[in-house]
């Protein structure tokens, strides 16, 4: 996947999601997706290498980075809870739309019940995604 598709698909299914508003707060270089206010995706380019930034449990952010070169600790965010999504070998699709469905979920689930714009424990089941 090139960086143009990564950023393309990112944004795409980012977009696609109950709720979520794409933003420029910190200039035309940077893009953020947010729900109810709160940043589930942060798309920029790390010296001319377009990079997804997006949220991840801890446990799971750690167990990305040891499977994939091109996942990396949360640019410019909290390393433990953040990831940086890189294109190359084994970034296809499908891991996109997984991971930025995955920080959108945990955003979500954060926010007080009457905000949330879905049941981030049920989001995504009935239409038989993997979860």
């Amino acid at each position: 996947m090139n960086g143009s598709t990564l950023h393309k698909t990112a944004t795409a299914c980012g977009e696609e999601l109950p709720g979520a508003q794409l933003e420029h707060p910190f200039g035309p270089g940077w893009e953020v997706l947010k729900v109810r206010g709160k940043v589930f995706m942060l798309m920029t380019e790390v010296p001319g290498r377009p990079v997804v930034i997006l949220k991840a449990d801890p446990s799971e952010a750690h167990a990305l980075r040891q499977q994939n070169i091109h996942i990396t600790p949360g640019y410019h965010m909290n390393k433990k809870h953040w990831i940086t999504l890189g294109r190359g070998e084994g970034v296809d699709s499908r891991l996109v739309r997984e991971l930025v469905t995955d920080s959108y979920l945990l955003v979500v689930a954060g926010l007080p019940k009457a905000e949330q714009p879905v049941d981030p424990h049920t989001f995504g089941l009935s239409t038989g995604a993997a979860r």
